[in-house]
């Protein structure tokens, strides 16, 4: 199986698709851009595509739910990752070495309580995480460390010096799962749907949706707003539902239908596990 995923290789995007389909041997395509992950499953030329939608502590990736609703692509699943940043350097070199220090300005963010006890540090902002671990093992530097996943320091063999330096360690990542023909068979178990739509500028227009989703015995779990591109305050809402039969997701979808303009399901799938 060809997976594309965002970032490089030994990024958290690897991780997710690793704990996902359970398995390292399927081959990883990392994409440098969240667009051309799902312009590779749009083109099939990938098989599936793994991409992150929203954080915990960060909260939505707002770019990336209009490349949901413009491309063919079919959210088929889902997984909740819990996001461990570690300090690694070359195997030669120790903390005391330290004079700069690299990585992605979030994960520079989320270990902000670690790297503020060592004010003699640099910190460096760099596009990737693990692309930070890479330059290191690439470029050899004495005086640097990188802040990146354990896969990371295992694919370019650097020494974890400091694990765990994340402030918050409840930080969650929702990455979602992507195909081109995700709804052809729905298999067993599906129990969650995201879909997005328009709704008119009547006054309460949204609020006749959301009450005929709870009239329908559905957890609404995410409602999120986007405005529509090339147009003045009008957006489109992306909405998870989570139900227990297929027949009650496909009943509430009836009763909203005429209620809204746009409506296109994003996917229909399993609520996914954190690991």
């Amino acid at each position: 199986m060809r997976i594309a995923i965002q970032g490089f290789e030994g990024s958290f995007h690897q991780i997710a698709a690793q704990e996902y389909f359970r398995c390292r041997e399927h081959e990883i395509l990392p994409c440098s851009t969240f667009s051309e992950v799902v312009k590779k499953v749009h083109r099939r030329e990938v098989d599936r595509g793994v991409m992150a939608i929203e954080n915990s502590l960060a909260g939505s990736i707002l770019p990336n739910y209009h490349l949901l609703q413009r491309y063919e692509v079919t959210i088929i699943g889902e997984i909740y990752l819990n996001i461990r940043q570690h300090l690694m350097m070359l195997p030669e070199y120790d903390l005391g070495d330290i004079r700069e220090v690299h990585s992605h300005p979030m994960a520079l963010l989320q270990c902000a309580e670690f790297l503020e006890k060592h004010p003699e540090w640099k910190l460096v902002e760099t596009e990737d995480t693990a692309l930070s671990a890479r330059h290191l093992r690439q470029y050899r530097a004495r005086h640097v460390a990188a802040i990146a996943s354990k896969l990371a320091a295992e694919i370019y063999q650097l020494k974890i010096v400091a694990p765990n330096i994340h402030t918050m360690k409840k930080n969650y990542t929702r990455f979602l799962i992507l195909s081109r023909d995700g709804r052809i068979h729905l298999p067993d178990g599906v129990n969650k749907s995201s879909i997005c739509f328009q709704t008119d500028h009547t006054r309460g227009s949204l609020a006749r949706v959301l009450v005929k989703i709870a009239d329908g015995g559905i957890n609404l779990s995410k409602l999120q707003s986007h405005p529509v591109p090339g147009t003045e305050w009008r957006y489109y809402f992306y909405v998870d539902m989570e139900f227990d039969q297929l027949a009650q997701f496909e009943a509430v979808l009836r009763e909203i239908q005429p209620l809204t303009r746009d409506l296109k399901i994003l996917g229909i799938y399993q609520k996914g596990q954190t690991i």
